[in-house]
């Protein structure tokens, strides 16, 4: 009955008149500030706090479909310095930015840095990533010791989306192995190698362990295609027919596409792990040489350090509130001759979550060839401590902010 009047109404879950709804709500709730002025003249605070949320749906609505860069540009009214504050309501004169009321709401915060969390690995941006999951699992983390999530009624699919998280950053930790140590947090990392071990040890071994990670821990991706209903109310008729003909859709189409797309890139980065592995044992080592170590042709050897390049150089967020910047890339200093290709090159970092500065290398070792050499040059671990201790000042805020929300009165 209800695919009868599905197939009777076949906008009713249309994709793109859910997003002009979305796209609607977001410019009611944002924009200029004579836009913004104009429509809290109308509705006050609830169009703008509208708008907010509907950024949110709008990021998780395109992740889902595989825009990644269109689910990060969702979220640039969220992140956007010069947007004016929002009043909490009519009855207080406390002001929030779109940031702080989005994470004043749980659901919303997480479901934001998740979907955005999947869009950044998708889109090969491993560190902002990593950085992205991290703090969310970390504030996770701190509600289910405190019972803040374990007390609601949504702990159970907290939970879930807890053991996905830490798979996402199971998988990052194990693809990009220069992600410093202050971007996720140590106990975080303790957990992931816990409850991720046996996967990542597959995967050490030369057999298929990303899949099983990805399959547990991706969205339900969707097509943005209306199914076909008549199809699924004449598969019983047409089941004794030619072979196919009975088939009912599934609409797994979309999320078997994504997987098969995460698989063959995680294929390629199993090849170019074991050219790693040989490269951190020199300093300097002959194309040819190398070439034979991993069993493949010299000419064909070269093309596949360049392969190693491409795949590990990404885009990083230059800024936590994601404004506008103009950096050089950086350079190798054991490289005289990338300083000079590199030296007149800035790159201009767009704003919002989808901008950034590219240039930075997802890799633990930097190396480049010249005369026929493979130059090795191992990344300096450096000890970083400030993000500690202002990730501790801002566990202290909050537990402040928490505790001041208590009513004392007897």
């Amino acid at each position: 009955e209800n695919l009868a009047v599905l197939s009777e109404n076949r906008q009713a879950w249309a994709v793109e008149r859910v997003l002009g709804y979305l796209h609607r709500l977001v410019r009611a709730g944002t924009g200029s500030a004579d836009q913004i002025a104009a429509t809290a003249a109308r509705g006050g605070p609830a169009y703008r706090t509208l708008g907010i949320f509907a950024s949110v749906a709008l990021s998780r609505l395109e992740c889902l479909l595989g825009d990644y860069t269109s689910s990060l540009l969702a979220l640039s009214p969220i992140f956007d310095p010069t947007a004016p504050k929002i009043q909490v309501s009519s009855d207080s004169a406390e002001l929030r930015t779109a940031e702080e009321v989005v994470q004043s709401v749980i659901p919303a915060r997480i479901s934001m840095s998740y979907h955005a969390g999947v869009s950044y690995l998708l889109l090969r941006r491993y560190r902002d990533a990593a950085s992205t999951l991290g703090a969310i699992a970390t504030f996770m983390q701190r509600g289910f010791k405190t019972g803040q999530l374990r007390s609601s009624p949504h702990s159970d699919q907290y939970g879930r989306q807890y053991d996905r998280i830490l798979a996402l950053l199971a998988i990052l930790g194990h693809v990009c192995p220069n992600i410093d140590e202050g971007v996720v947090d140590d106990t975080i990392g303790r957990v992931v190698r816990e409850r991720h071990s046996a996967q990542l040890t597959k995967i050490e071994s030369g057999e298929e362990g990303y899949e099983e990670l990805f399959v547990f821990a991706c969205p339900k991706f969707i097509s943005a295609n209306v199914p076909d209903y008549n199809r699924v109310l004449n598969a019983d008729s047409t089941a004794g027919g030619e072979e196919g003909e009975g088939e009912i859709p599934t609409g797994q189409d979309a999320y078997r596409l994504q997987v098969r797309q995460f698989t063959s890139e995680m294929d390629v980065q199993s090849t170019l792990r074991k050219l790693r592995s040989y490269m951190k044992l020199y300093t300097s080592i002959d194309v040819a040489k190398l070439a034979a170590f991993n069993d493949v042709k010299e000419e064909d050897f070269v093309p596949l350090m360049l392969t190693y390049k491409h795949k590990t150089r990404q885009m990083q967020c230059t800024s936590s509130n994601g404004g506008a910047a103009t950096a050089t890339t950086g350079a190798d200093p054991a490289n005289p001759a990338a300083d000079a290709a590199t030296a007149n090159s800035t790159v201009t970092a767009t704003a919002g979550p989808a901008g950034g500065q590219l240039g930075n290398d997802a890799l633990d070792v930097h190396y480049y060839v010249n005369d026929g050499m493979v130059h090795v040059e191992e990344a300096e671990r450096q000890r970083r401590f400030e993000n500690y201790f202002l990730g501790q000042m801002e566990q202290i805020a909050e537990i402040l902010r928490d505790a001041e929300d208590i009513d004392t009165a007897v």
